[in-house]
């Protein structure tokens, strides 16, 4: 791994812990102006402070997100479905020069095993891991799970290995019972954890403590937080775990107090 890439990742999961909390604002590009996001701009700005990472397309930060904010940037370079199609049947929508135009730390794609378009959605994380390999920027795979799949450690734990032999430098998966087990199949690449729908927020505080006792370096959420009754506090409880390792009675509280 060159340097450059060193550095990009070092921007994302934070040295001095070893972990980071990245927002997802992504949705849009399969769902549309989803809840919470119809506005993304104001949805986003007071939760930049305590996110260490923005996972979001080049539509999506060329409107919404002023320039000069100081965040890294984890792109989403493909799509090309939505929710009314087969979400699996993606393509590569941005190309490598565009993530340099916007000074990308890492660009994303989804991976569906056992989807549909299996093959086709490896094959763009591939493409995009030999992109990146040229200009020093990592790859983040994300597990993408499809209605029918079951979200258990030996499915995921497949997926993300699979992720991990074509050169992933990241990944994003589902959190699940045997969570170790997961961690383990992808050996020294970081493994975050995706949000996924909206939970109670004591159940999402649960699931990154868990997560990150399990030996995963972080949170990848959207929904848990920018739906949630109180983003803000939702957002630095979830950064009490992940840095701090706050309990979560700990986490819950400055939840519940930042609402004063």
């Amino acid at each position: 791994m060159n340097w450059g890439m060193k550095n990009r990742i070092s921007r994302i999961i934070m040295p001095k812990t070893g972990r980071c909390v990245m927002l997802a604002v992504d949705h849009g590009y399969f769902q549309g102006p989803t809840t919470g996001l119809v506005n993304l701009g104001k949805t986003v700005k007071p939760l930049l402070p305590y996110a260490d990472a923005l996972m979001i397309t080049r539509g999506a930060i060329r409107n919404w997100i002023d320039p000069a904010v100081d965040i890294p940037i984890i792109l989403r370079v493909s799509g090309g479905q939505s929710i009314l199609k087969e979400l699996s049947n993606e393509v590569i929508t941005t190309n490598i020069d565009d993530a340099i135009r916007i000074n990308a730390s890492a660009i994303t794609c989804s991976v569906y095993v056992g989807g549909e378009y299996e093959k086709e959605t490896i094959n763009n994380l591939s493409k995009l891991v030999d992109e990146g390999e040229k200009y020093g920027i990592p790859v983040l795979a994300v597990t993408a799970v499809g209605k029918d799949m079951a979200r258990d450690a030996r499915y995921l734990g497949l997926a993300s290995r699979i992720c991990v032999e074509i050169g992933a430098h990241m990944i994003k998966t589902y959190y699940t019972e045997e969570f170790e087990k997961v961690v383990e199949a992808c050996g020294n690449v970081p493994v975050v954890i995706a949000g996924g729908k909206k939970l109670p927020e004591m159940e999402a505080l649960q699931m990154s403590h868990d997560a990150v006792s399990s030996g995963a370096v972080g949170v990848d959420m959207g929904r848990n937080i920018f739906q949630s009754d109180n983003p803000v506090g939702m957002i630095q409880a979830v950064r009490a775990i992940v840095h701090e390792g706050k309990s979560v009675d700990e986490a819950y509280e400055i939840y519940e107090g930042s609402k004063k």
